[in-house]
């Protein structure tokens, strides 16, 4: 059962797609007091045994329990434990024990999340607004809940299949030598690959919707000359619109007025990556079509994909941040050091993603001027949003990859989302893994970390460990900063055990891409936590490094340095299967209970369920190159699989003949 109330004038966000009557906003809502007096807040008493699910891309654990989150879009790539703030907001939680209660906040600005932070039984939720729809959603269970929630926000976005092959991805690829150097270091050595993603130095001075025409002098042939070779090109696409005469994406935008406003109607001024930028106004529809018209350009010359990215958006500074810390400094100059107020001094520290910027420009919505801390959160989702609507026109009925940084609830719908710039740091190999099942139930099933780590030096076996989790997270991306350790697989010693890696990917593409296509057409999961799958299994609640995928199959991945294997709970008799190099695996049965597992560097883990199988092929070069017709099938004698396929390209996903039962 869901119920709707309404509090104050919200925002429309379209997060939500079902519709259903809106109650007038009270104080009590059947399972928590609400309080107007400050804002908004509701207070909920939780039980000792509750479990709290959600928030999608949050830090910590899969139980949210015992901390303070705070929705704000941030570009902030140090994840660690004390980050209230990430690079979606997603406002969705699940209580789960004696009742089971889902929440949904419709809010677009910031709002916190205490989760028995400041009192250990006490889940408070604020903003300063009262501007809001709560949805109160009740079930039989967190899993019952989740999948009404899914079916409430539509459904998940469905990427082409070769999105299911593995990508290599660094900051610095700058020529087509370097690509071509790339896929020959992937080829030569026999290492599967689909994709080398573009980041932003294949533009024209950082600008959208570019080439640089000296380092690609015939772009459509190169862009062919890789199909060829079975690898797409992915061009990032940042939110910042260069400020530059003669430069035709700017001059339409100012002379159409399609640009974020500062309160004197002047164009707002922000630095990011090509200097000052103006930030497209894509909460305004019209606007929102402009932009996304804009990917026609890479798409005409052979592009089927793209990830948008510094859409929170993110400032490096403003005109106005700049101006003060200059008066700041003249104010001081030639002072000693020691006399300089502190808290002057971190004007330098904090002109990025300065609260105050946020406040000074503005969205044209409906005919109404609207602040964009007011609507923060949305932009990051209305960006994606704007090149999903455009491709339903540009592509009409071909799928093309899309996935954004920066996201609300709702672009599920027209995109996926990659984590944001992580680090090579061994803690986020399971920050990685906890989060997928929380960004399911928020409606994003095309999900992935950047494999490695982006920031700081990678080490071989956190690359090998991580990419072994990789081979089950849909969007499977090797990508690395500038500056840091390069990290494609063929750096290494010993290259023929990321083969392998990649090589067990490619093998279980049938089996993962059917389990994703099932999820997205019917609201359900890809990743689950093993307390959906096994509601009466107490310890099973408090599992939080190993998770469910498809109906078949747990992943335990390895994520702790120099470890020879790890502790694993089996809620139930599993087949461990270890895919090694060269298409090898092993098969073990373990009973219920506590096992260690040794797991060898190169080997991929993952166990399959009583009385379940899985499909399994040979690898290929390349995603369109599997052959599926007579899988191999791998588990439980007399089990039975049903395969889903499509052609992985159009949009005719129901379309019958998709599903063929295959027996073990």
């Amino acid at each position: 059962m869901i119920r709707k109330y309404v509090y104050g004038e919200p925002f429309e966000t379209e997060a939500v797609v079902e519709k259903m009557e809106a109650g007038p906003g009270s104080e009590f809502v059947g399972i928590g007091q609400v309080s107007l007096t400050d804002g908004f807040t509701f207070l909920y008493q939780m039980a000792e045994d509750d479990i709290v699910y959600g928030l999608g891309e949050a830090n910590r654990g899969l139980n949210k329990r015992g901390y303070c989150y705070i929705s704000n879009c941030t570009d902030d790539p140090n994840h660690t434990e004390d980050k209230r703030s990430l690079y979606g907001a997603h406002n969705f939680i699940v209580i789960s024990g004696e009742k089971n209660v889902g929440l949904f906040f419709d809010y677009p600005a910031e709002i916190t999340f205490d989760i028995g932070y400041t009192r250990s039984d006490l889940l408070m939720v604020s903003s300063k607004e009262a501007n809001l729809y709560l949805y109160v959603i009740e079930g039989e269970s967190a899993y019952d809940i989740v999948k009404q929630f899914r079916k409430m926000i539509g459904r998940s976005y469905i990427p082409p299949k070769f999105a299911f092959g593995f990508g290599q991805s660094r900051w610095g690829y700058r020529t087509q030598e370097d690509f071509f150097k790339v896929a020959e270091g992937y080829r030569k050595n026999d290492i599967p690959m689909d994709m080398i993603y573009m980041d932003i130095d294949y533009m024209q001075d950082y600008k959208d919707f570019t080439v640089n025409e000296e380092n690609f002098p015939d772009f459509p042939a190169f862009v062919e000359e890789m199909r060829k070779q079975g690898i797409r090109l992915v061009p990032i696409i940042d939110a910042g619109v260069k400020v530059e005469e003669g430069y035709s994406v700017y001059e339409e935008g100012v002379e159409k007025g399609y640009f974020c406003k500062r309160e004197d109607g002047s164009e707002f001024v922000a630095a990011v990556w090509p200097g000052d930028t103006h930030f497209p106004d894509v909460l305004n529809q019209d606007a929102r079509k402009w932009f996304g018209g804009k990917y026609r350009f890479l798409i005409d010359q052979g592009i089927e994909g793209f990830w948008n990215d510094m859409n929170e958006p993110a400032i490096f500074y403003s005109r106005e941040g700049m101006d003060d810390l200059l008066l700041t400094l003249r104010k001081y100059a030639g002072e000693d050091v020691d006399r300089i107020p502190l808290q002057e001094l971190e004007k330098v520290t904090g002109l990025a993603n300065a609260p105050e910027d946020y406040r000074r420009f503005y969205h044209w919505v409906d005919g109404k001027r609207i602040r964009h801390d007011k609507v923060h959160n949305l932009y990051g989702y209305n960006m994606t949003r704007a090149a999903g609507e455009a491709f339903d026109e540009i592509a009409e009925d071909k799928r093309i990859l899309l996935f954004s940084r920066s996201s609300y609830i709702g672009m599920h719908r027209y995109g996926g989302i990659w984590t944001g710039d992580n680090k090579s740091w061994w803690s986020h190999i399971l920050l990685n893994l906890k989060m997928m099942p929380s960004l399911n139930m928020c409606g994003f099933l095309y999900t992935g970390a950047d494999l490695g780590g982006f920031g700081a030096d990678a080490t071989r076996d956190l690359v090998l460990r991580w990419m072994a989790l990789g081979v089950f997270t849909p969007l499977m991306r090797n990508h690395a900063a500038l500056g840091t350790r390069e990290q494609e697989g063929y750096q290494f010693e010993n290259v023929e055990d990321f083969r392998g890696i990649v090589e067990t990917r490619y093998r279980l593409v049938p089996y993962l891409y059917s389990e994703y296509m099932k999820a997205a057409l019917t609201d359900d999961l890809y990743f689950r936590p093993l307390a959906f799958v096994y509601p009466e299994d107490s310890f099973a609640a408090g599992v939080e490094d190993q998770v469910m995928l498809g109906d078949e199959a747990m992943i335990a991945p390895v994520y702790t340095q120099n470890a020879k294997g790890r502790y694993v709970y089996l809620p139930e008799r599993m087949m461990l299967v270890k895919f090694r190099k060269d298409g090898e695996y092993s098969k073990e049965i373990f009973e219920k209970g506590h096992h260690f597992v040794e797991v060898a560097l190169d080997e991929v883990p993952l166990f399959i369920r009583e009385g379940r199988c899985i499909p399994l092929v040979k690898a290929a070069k390349c995603v369109e190159e599997l052959d599926t017709k007579s899988p191999e099938m791998v588990g439980f004698e007399g089990a039975e699989y049903v395969l889903y396929e499509d052609d992985g390209v159009t949009k005719e996903y129901e379309k019958e003949g998709r599903y063929r039962k295959l027996r073990k």
